[in-house]
Parts: C-alpha cells; sequence; structure tokens
C-alpha cells in the first residue's frame, strides 16, 4: 500500500511538472505585445535672469514631490590646470567639502540633514559644481548654504594631509586597473599638451600641494562670470530669487570660462601597455570625431548605439554572443567642450586580442558598405529615445540635461525635438555617418596586456610602440 502510494505521488508529481514545463513552453512561445513609441518630452516653461555680475539663474518647475534640487555650475575644472597642476582642481574640490567661515563640514551636514536633504561638490573636466536637494520648503535656505559653501571656503590646513593621501590611495588605485591604464595612454596620445589628454598626476605631484595653490587655483576659477545656477523641482519662484540675489549679489565677477578647445591627434597608430603575465588585453580603438554642436550628432549618436553602443549593437553581438571574446564590450561617444571621440572598449582574453580587433574593424566595415535594415534601426532608435526619457525623468536629470545644453550652445528646443530627430535618421544616414566619422584608418588602438603575447597579433594593425 505505502508502495503503491508512492508511485501514485510521483505519477502526480510527474504530470505536475509536465503540465508545468508544457503550459511554460506555451508562454515562452507567445510574442510579447509590441512596445509603443516614446512620447515626446515637454520641459515646463523657464524662468531665467542674471545678476548685475554675471551669474546666470535658470528655475524649471518639475514634479510633484515638494523637493527642490539647486545646482551652481561653474565652468571650471580640469581644463585650467597646468601640466604641473593635474588633479589640483579635484584637491581644490575635497577641501570645499570641509567647511566655510562661518560652518564646519559637520555643521554644514547637519543643517542640510536637517532640510531634508544633502549637498555636494564635484569637479570635472570643463566643469564644477555645488549641488544640493531638499525639502521644497527650505529651498531659499539651500541657496543660502549653497553659497556658502561656493563665496566662502575655508580650505583647512588641518585636513590637508588627509584628503591628500586619499587621492594619493585613489592614485595608486588606478595604477592597478587595465582599464584606468588604458584610457590614460589613450587620452595622451590623442591630447598631447592638453589637460583632456592628462589624466592622473605623480605621487610626487600630489605631495607637493600646498594649501597657497589650492587657493590660489579658487581664487583664480571661481567667479559669477563662470557660472549658473539651475533650480528645479518644487519651489517658490519669488523667495528663491530674493534668495539668490541676496546670497549671490556680492560674488566677484571674475574672469570668463576658459576657452582652450584641443587639436587631437588624428592617425593610425599602435600603442602597447605592457603587463606581463596578463590573462587579458584590455582594448581602445577610436578617433576624434564631432561634438553635440554639430547638426550630424544625433545621427552619430544613433550609429554609435547601432554599431557597439547598447547591448544588442552589432559589435556587442560579434564579440559576446557570437565569438565569446569578451563578456562586455561597449562603444560611446565621449565629449567635451567642442571635443569629442568615438571610442570601443573592451576586454579580451589574451589569445583572442587581434581576433577580437579583426572583428571590431570587421563590423566598422561592413556598416559603412551596407545599411542597417529599417528593422534593425527602429529597435535602436526606441531604445535611445526610451533612455532619453528616462534621463529626464528626475529632477537631478533635468539638471543635468540643461547644464548639458548650456556647455554646449544647444538650442533652447533641444528637449523637445529630441525624440523626433532620432526617429528622422534613416539607414542611408547611419551609413553615410560611419563612412565620414567612424574611418578605421585614422583610428588610433591602445592595448593594454602582455607584450609578448599580444605584439605580433598588433602588427597587422600598424608598427606597435610599447609605452
Amino acid at each position: 500500500m505505502r508502495a503503491t502510494m508512492k508511485s501514485l505521488a510521483a505519477l502526480l508529481l510527474l504530470g505536475g511538472l509536465s503540465l508545468a514545463t508544457g503550459a511554460g513552453s506555451a508562454i515562452a512561445q507567445e510574442s510579447p505585445p509590441a512596445g509603443g513609441q516614446p512620447k515626446d518630452f515637454h520641459l515646463a516653461e523657464a524662468t531665467e535672469f542674471e545678476l548685475p555680475n554675471g551669474l546666470g539663474v535658470t528655475m524649471v518647475p518639475y514634479g510633484r514631490i515638494p523637493k527642490t534640487s539647486i545646482q551652481l555650475v561653474i565652468r571650471t575644472g580640469n581644463i585650467d590646470e597646468t601640466a604641473d597642476e593635474v588633479w589640483l582642481a579635484d584637491l581644490m574640490g575635497d577641501l570645499m567639502k570641509e567647511g566655510t567661515t562661518t560652518r564646519s563640514a559637520e555643521e554644514i551636514a547637519r543643517e542640510a540633514a536637517s532640510m531634508g536633504g544633502s549637498v555636494n561638490v564635484g569637479v570635472g573636466l570643463d566643469q564644477s559644481s555645488v549641488s544640493g536637494q531638499v525639502l521644497a520648503e527650505y529651498g531659499p535656505a539651500l541657496v543660502a548654504l549653497i553659497a556658502d559653501l561656493t563665496l566662502n571656503p575655508s580650505f583647512p590646513g588641518s585636513e590637508l594631509d588627509r584628503l591628500r593621501g586619499d587621492r594619493i590611495r585613489q592614485l595608486s588605485i588606478a595604477r592597478t586597473r587595465p582599464q584606468d591604464l588604458t584610457q590614460e595612454r589613450f587620452r595622451a596620445v590623442m591630447y598631447p599638451d592638453h589637460p583632456y589628454g592628462r589624466l592622473y598626476p605623480t605621487e610626487q605631484q600630489l605631495q607637493g600641494y600646498t594649501l597657497e595653490q589650492v587657493r590660489g587655483f579658487y581664487d583664480t576659477n571661481f567667479g559669477a562670470a563662470r557660472s549658473h545656477l539651475y533650480v528645479t523641482g518644487m519651489f517658490d519662484e519669488e523667495a528663491i530669487r530674493a534668495a539668490v540675489e541676496a546670497a549671490f549679489g556680492g560674488w566677484k565677477e571674475g574672469p570668463p570660462p576658459t576657452i582652450d578647445v584641443p587639436d587631437p591627434v588624428t592617425g593610425r597608430a599602435v600603442h602597447i601597455v605592457d603587463r606581463p603575465g596578463a590573462p587579458q588585453s584590455t582594448i581602445m580603438v577610436g578617433l576624434p570625431t564631432i561634438d553635440p554642436s554639430h547638426e550630424d550628432f544625433v545621427a552619430l549618436k544613433v550609429t554609435d548605439a547601432l554599431l557597439g553602443g547598447s547591448f544588442a549593437s552589432r559589435i556587442t553581438v560579434n564579440l559576446r554572443e557570437d565569438k565569446g571574446y569578451t563578456y562586455s564590450p561597449f562603444s560611446q561617444v565621449s565629449t567635451r567642450y567642442r571635443d569629442a571621440y568615438w571610442v570601443e572598449m573592451a576586454d579580451v582574453t589574451t589569445a583572442v586580442t587581434g581576433a577580437s580587433l579583426d572583428e571590431i574593424f570587421y563590423e566598422i566595415e561592413r556598416l559603412q558598405n551596407e545599411p542597417p535594415s529599417e528593422e534593425e534601426l527602429r529597435s535602436i532608435q526606441n531604445f535611445l529615445a526610451g533612455i532619453f526619457v528616462l534621463q529626464n525623468s528626475s529632477r537631478g536629470g533635468i539638471v543635468g540635461q540643461l547644464a548639458y545644453m548650456r556647455l554646449h550652445g544647444l538650442p533652447k528646443d533641444y528637449l523637445e525635438t529630441y525624440v523626433d530627430r532620432i526617429y528622422a535618421i534613416t539607414p542611408e544616414d547611419v551609413q553615410r555617418i560611419m563612412k565620414e566619422y567612424i574611418r578605421p584608418e585614422d583610428m588610433l588602438l591602445v592595448v593594454t596586456g602582455d607584450r609578448a603575447q599580444v605584439e605580433q597579433q598588433l602588427v597587422e594593425f600598424g608598427t606597435p610602440i610599447v609605452d
């Protein structure tokens, strides 16, 4: 009897599994419903004004959550460093977080937290920022706090050694990462004698920076004429304007932004960064291209996403799915002020370094010779349009887009027309973009890996230079 019950249970279990498997197979075979085309993005009408000292202000209502985001963007950063000052701007930003002449770092953090938010200082290549977000009722108070951080940094000498030590540790870690080493060489070759080509300082440089140098960099490069304040979310417009005038009205005008557009090196070159015994090679292959102010830039972004810049892109499918050479290759159009380059990046097994480059160039040439299908292009357009809408679904995202537009001098209708311009790209446009801007004969190749194993694999692409 017990055996019979066990047999019956087993039959029932097998039958259940069979039914479940059959149902699962039927469901798996059904096609998912087609996704709708993303809608155009519409930004609320902005209020803009400028203080007599040159500080510009843009206020944009957004959302229904009672929070306010404020970001002061200053057109300074690593672009203003000399060859002897790499990361001096970053060290300045670190010290700005350590307090003002009226508040300690702890008091700043406590005050921001009491308003339901936080504040931060960031430094980049072309721009730096002082930003924060709080509950909407504290918007004017956040303006005052950001102004204090910006206008009255104390640069406490007691914190210099600690922060400098943090930067030295970051540098030491970067020196162990093949991706960082590859990018450093790629940028140094493409932008010789320009700030965009200087990614890392030496440890000796960091050790030598003084408080006087930090203060000097701040005094020289911070001012109202280089700055723009963005306010988004829910806020009292009149109260915010009064707070801005009171907090920033006395700020020095300072100099206009530095305009130092590079003349990047174009032409085939092959560089090896030797890492003896490395089981993988890190590849970067690319060339200078058009920047966001160019009329073809949106078409270039669409083309990049189809070629290598999305998970379903041709290079990704080739190297990852078909060949199994790498897990996550990707391409991008990397931008700065009036400058950009297209680059494909991948970490591949050492033995297939040359083969991986062959496949990358194969996909480039294939797209140059034959336009994509309407179906393939439409899937990429849907992807990009959806990503664009998601990027604009937060207060921080809106501020980021507005700052991007201002830096690159883009028209006011840029956000509202972007989705339409994505869908206006044709297969023939993609082929034209490939021929004009993604030219294999002008590409720089940098490979970080075991020279003894990769050098001969690279000879077909040019005479390797070992760095």
